[in-house]
């Protein structure tokens, strides 16, 4: 019975455990943290909590579109409306905790040994815990990242918070500056603007998400300033101070931003320090992450890692998959290794932006001759009758044979409208086949099989 010992209990590692157990291992999970890690406890499941009730306070917002009113003497209903954001908190907290607790229980039905404290390697065959050291044919390294911080404005929980810490407010901050325009930085910045407060987007680039699709990351800009939220864009946070009851953002050209409270989203750090790595044969990167392969092995024999501390498109679903694909690997099941161009990701913000495959940026750069569709939401009649005015679908096809090989929606739910153009990317379906599929109407799928029928090619 091979022997696998995981240090990490997040997706890369309580994923890649019960992968081991169904293939017979003896399996060890050693976790400091929480079984779940920081994307159940602190990260993902809290967040998307968060922001579910943002959503509906969003679609509150402009239910006045749809001819709602709400029976207090004034036509709007967002101003009938209010949030608690310590009921809110409160309720975020204890849905990650019970998710954890199913998480741990689902380890233990598949006799998993959990053992709670830090692991570090003595070799590429050995965890050491405290007194105890654990011999393994196997071991994964699933440590996940943690916040950076920017230097000289360390986070106090209270009016400087990481996004880890924010759900220990109990009141809506009325000013809240948000330092950073990534995917977290706009998720939070879209949510408490939704809420209720007043918020201010701090960009060290022209716009914001740099790293997403160009014209999706248009779309939010314009419906971040038609909702009022500031964005200012190429705008670099040298340090946020507190200062009294508030902080004071200072940018590197001088200027200087007050608000009730600084949310930092710079960034995120491996936490790989400490932990015997490079002594036990394991490389990493000058920024601290685990160089693995496509299927998640390290430098070192033996020895995988699985999840933010690779650096690895730092999203909860690879983790998963690549600890997935690590036991696979290691203990001689078929394994497929990751295949990035296959990665389905979401931007949380209202609307969601979704991606999978291809992107306009490697288009443009010469990258790629496939060709492209953008069908609008504004022609769609589903997204009519619900009020959508926002968002697009776009279509990359190879230009002989049709297959679809990536996709954009900008859109309410965009999480779920992905699917269906990551199942074409998978099995590289062509766009006459999507188009042949029924859809219903109305829908917003619909735009989807538009975009495919835009790029039949004709024979």
């Amino acid at each position: 019975m091979a022997r696998v010992v995981i240090i990490g209990g997040g997706p890369g590692g309580y994923e890649a455990a019960s992968a081991a157990a169904q293939l017979g291992a003896e399996v060890t999970v050693v976790d400091s943290d929480g079984i779940g890690g920081s994307a159940v406890l602190t990260d993902c499941v809290p967040s998307k909590t968060l922001i579910a009730t943002a959503e509906v306070m969003t679609e509150v917002e402009e239910a006045g579109e749809l001819g709602l009113r709400v029976d207090d003497g004034d036509d709007d209903p967002a101003n009938s409306v209010s949030v608690d954001l310590g009921v809110v908190n409160r309720r975020v907290k204890a849905l990650a905790a019970s998710q954890s607790e199913g998480i741990e229980r689902r380890l233990d039905s598949d006799k998993i040994r959990i053992i709670k404290g830090r692991g570090r390697l003595d070799g590429p065959e050995t965890v050491v815990v405290g007194d105890e050291r654990l011999d393994a044919d196997v071991i994964l390294i699933a440590t996940g990242a943690r916040p950076r911080v920017l230097k000289g404005s360390e986070p106090d929980g209270e009016r400087i918070l990481t996004w880890e810490q924010v759900y220990e407010l109990d009141h809506l901050p009325e000013r809240l500056i948000v330092v950073g325009s990534g995917v977290t930085g706009a998720e939070f910045a879209s949510a408490y603007d939704a809420l209720g407060s007043d918020v201010v987007l701090v960009s060290s680039r022209d716009r914001v998400l740099p790293g997403e699709d160009a014209d999706a990351a248009a779309v939010l800009e314009d419906v971040f300033k038609r909702r009022g939220l500031t964005v200012l864009s190429k705008s670099r946070a040298e340090s946020v101070k507190r200062v009294g009851d508030g902080v004071v953002v200072t940018l590197t050209d001088g200027r200087t931003v007050e608000g009730s409270h600084a949310l930092l989203a710079v960034g995120s750090l491996p936490n790989t320090d400490e932990m015997g790595l490079i002594e036990s044969g394991v490389s990493l990167t000058d920024g601290g992450f685990i160089q693995v392969d496509r299927v998640s092995r390290t430098t070192a024999r033996g020895v995988y890692a699985a999840g933010d501390c690779t650096g690895v498109l730092m999203l909860a679903s690879v983790a998963a998959m690549q600890g997935r694909i690590a036991m696979a690997h290691a203990l001689g099941d078929a394994v497929a290794p990751l295949d990035q161009s296959q990665v389905s990701a979401n931007v949380f913000t209202a609307p969601e932006i979704a991606t999978v495959g291809l992107t306009q940026a490697a288009l443009d750069a010469g990258g790629s001759t496939a060709m492209v569709v953008k069908v609008l939401l504004s022609d769609n009649a589903r997204a009519k009758m619900q009020g959508v005015r926002d968002g697009f679908v776009k279509l990359f096809c190879l230009p002989n044979t049709g297959i679809i090989v990536g996709g954009v929606v900008v859109a309410p739910r965009a999480s779920e409208l992905i699917h269906p153009i990551a199942l074409a990317v998978a099995a590289r379906l062509t766009v006459d086949q999507v188009a042949a599929s029924f859809t219903v109407y109305p829908s917003v799928t619909g735009s989807i099989a538009e975009a495919a029928r835009r790029l039949h090619l004709r024979s």
